[in-house]
């Protein structure tokens, strides 16, 4: 039964979450809709890329898929290349306008190692350069490349779909497409979200209630919107919104582990594709952590100054378990 609207948000803030947030205000941490893309990249680049040892994976490798008049950039985690483990491509946050391989390598790393399979990290196409749906294009075809390619990158059988936020999104898009396409298309046997962006819209209790002070914003998201769409027409493409995906879409996908935060702007259409997918005969792993904001999964190890957030690690240790679990 999911959580009745009224308790999804806990009294307080985690206690380290409010401490980064109360960070970047002392910081003078500018405020991203009064960015231009590039320097928002450069600006949670900075943040999200800290000067630490990154968490040991045995063996880290970077390949180009070939794709018409472009290569798509991966990075590939295998934690034990004795064995042919199962293969999970991940997906990066960041509003489909931020973020790179770099900005989440710890994640990515953490799922390797936690997940006991091979990660493939991938570098998409971004807005406003790159709009809709060149994201969504270019994670297809890193699945369909995955998939087909196991043997080469290490990788034996299972296959998972994973992403944060904008990825998490790109994750699921791309499941609905395997359903729909069906011949030729890649079997996906998990997919894993962690907040995802599921509906082109702000009309929901969380939008209004987390709009401004809690990490991700409401006018954040409608920077990210617009510079992701090329007119609010494709909001409503279900590549977009996946949340607004048939009921006989929704049946088909694979089981699926959903995290959600108390305060995120995202929340309350992260549970309508929980209920919606569950609705439809999935079976749905939600935990939901009600004092938490958005992005926490890739906030372990922060550049200075500003403090890591110690759930990170329950959240990439559950993550990692989902996997495991559904490889078995």
């Amino acid at each position: 039964m999911s959580t009745p609207i009224d308790e999804r948000r806990a009294a307080e803030l985690d206690s380290d979450a409010q401490e980064l947030l109360n960070t970047l205000v002392e910081e003078g941490a500018p405020d991203l809709t009064h960015q231009s893309p590039e320097q928002a990249r450069v600006l949670l680049g900075g943040l999200f890329t800290p000067d630490v040892e990154p968490e040991p994976v045995a063996r880290v490798a970077e390949r180009k898929i070939p794709a018409y008049a472009r290569d798509i950039r991966v990075r590939i985690y295998d934690p034990d290349p004795s064995k042919a483990l199962p293969a999970t491509v991940y997906f990066h946050g960041g509003g489909w306008v931020v973020g790179n391989l770099d900005t989440h390598d710890g994640v990515a790393r953490s799922l390797a190692n936690e997940g006991n399979c091979v990660v493939v990290s991938v570098d998409y196409r971004k807005g406003p350069e790159h709009p809709f749906p060149a994201a969504v294009e270019d994670a297809y075809l890193a699945v369909k490349w995955t998939a087909d390619n196991a043997d080469e990158i290490g990788a034996g059988e299972g296959l998972a779909v994973a992403g944060e936020s904008a990825g998490g999104n790109l994750a699921t898009a791309v499941a609905q497409m395997a359903v729909e396409k069906g011949i030729d298309a890649p079997d996906i046997d998990q997919q894993l979200l962690l907040y995802p962006v599921t509906n082109h819209a702000f009309d929901t209790r969380s939008y209004e209630e987390n709009a401004d002070g809690y990490f991700l914003t409401t006018r954040g998201m409608v920077w990210f919107w617009n510079h992701y769409l090329r007119d609010d027409i494709d909001g409503a493409n279900l590549r977009a919104s996946p949340l607004r995906a048939p009921e006989r879409t929704l049946a088909e996908l694979p089981p699926t582990t959903l995290f959600t935060c108390g305060y995120d702007p995202l929340r309350d259409e992260q549970f309508a594709y929980g209920e919606a997918l569950a609705d439809a005969g999935v079976s749905v792993d939600h935990t939901h952590y009600d004092d938490m904001i958005h992005d926490f999964a890739n906030m372990r190890r922060l550049s200075e100054p500003f403090p890591g957030v110690e759930a990170a690690n329950d959240v990439r240790e559950r993550a990692g378990e989902a996997l495991r679990e559904a490889f078995e």
